[in-house]
């Protein structure tokens, strides 16, 4: 078995004017994946998702709303930082359908794991508002989806970018056989994330101060997420695979290195291969430093390839 690697032009086409939520983003991640080291990945098309799989996550009248806002030509602009083209609910559409198609990859042993390069991201996108660069929460669909139609029973949702995924945990919030766990500075947008936040007890937030190294983080795993995710005894990891807690991304102030990038993917890699026979669904979400982010992805593929031999 190998590593899936999803993606789709559709989804380089989704354009917020000024944010660094851009299709170059996308671009990077596609040169940085073009070397010879990545040849034997199985690499697809993201297909299309259903309503019905958008509705594992959101209410139907919000999947509507984003459907009737996209414009025909021009911008709508949902906050100051979510924006709708022409191209951005067949965009979002894509995202979730390579989610959808990794789970099923996946649970299936078609491939060991899978990594989804696509956007709009996702974990700030709650049951019911858009926000934060995202419109459907990829992690959570992934998650539900492998409960509802591969009969998986525990389901957890790793998140390391440097922003809580307040989206995840809204949707995650009253269902107790659905694990959250986040590393992610704090205070920083969008204001959630705190130790206490516990849900019905499976939510675990480890906050991080600006300026937290690789070490704070892996403290953090080591002390607190791993134990938690171990006690729990997933059956699929979805990691929501933000790397904008990189030391060179300008939205936020911690400072991890590709290296410890490398050193969580193994981590959770490991747990998986020891707990879930392998199972890993990860799905990109931050990474705003272009050169930065090239590097992680790789380095994060790189692991998961290995993990798939």
């Amino acid at each position: 078995m190998t590593t899936l690697l999803l993606s789709h032009q559709i989804c380089v086409r989704h354009e917020m004017p000024g944010s660094p939520e851009s299709p170059a983003r996308l671009e990077a991640i596609e040169q940085a994946l073009q070397s010879e080291q990545f040849s034997s990945l199985q690499r697809e098309d993201c297909p299309q998702a259903r309503k019905d799989h958008i509705a594992l996550a959101h209410g139907g009248d919000y999947i509507d709303a984003i459907c009737d806002l996209t414009p025909e030509k021009g911008y709508f602009a949902i906050d100051g930082d979510t924006t709708l083209c022409p191209h951005s609910y067949e965009a979002a559409m894509k995202a979730a359908g390579g989610a959808v198609r990794a789970v099923d990859a996946v649970m299936s042993g078609e491939v060991n794991n899978a990594f989804c390069a696509v956007r709009p991201p996702g974990h700030h996108a709650t049951k019911h508002q858009a926000m934060g660069f995202c419109l459907f929460n990829n992690a959570a669909i992934a998650a539900l989806h492998a409960r509802k139609q591969h009969g998986a029973e525990r389901l957890a949702v790793i998140d390391f970018d440097v922003h809580h995924g307040n989206g995840t945990q809204d949707i995650f919030w009253d269902e107790p056989d659905m694990f959250y766990g986040s590393t992610h500075q704090m205070p920083l947008y969008p204001g959630t994330g705190a130790v206490s936040e516990t849900g019905a007890g499976n939510i675990v937030n480890t906050p991080l101060k600006s300026g937290a190294d690789g070490a704070k983080i892996k403290e953090a795993f080591n002390d607190r997420l791993l134990p938690a995710l171990f006690d729990f005894s997933p059956d699929l990891i979805v990691i929501s695979a933000g790397f904008d807690a990189h030391i060179d991304d300008p939205l936020a102030g911690l400072r991890l290195t590709t290296q410890d990038f490398r050193w969580l993917t193994l981590k959770l890699a490991e747990f998986a291969d020891n707990h879930c026979d392998g199972r890993v669904v990860s799905l990109l979400e931050g990474g705003y430093d272009l050169r930065a982010l090239g590097d992680c992805v790789a380095t994060h593929v790189d692991v998961l390839l290995d993990a798939g031999l």
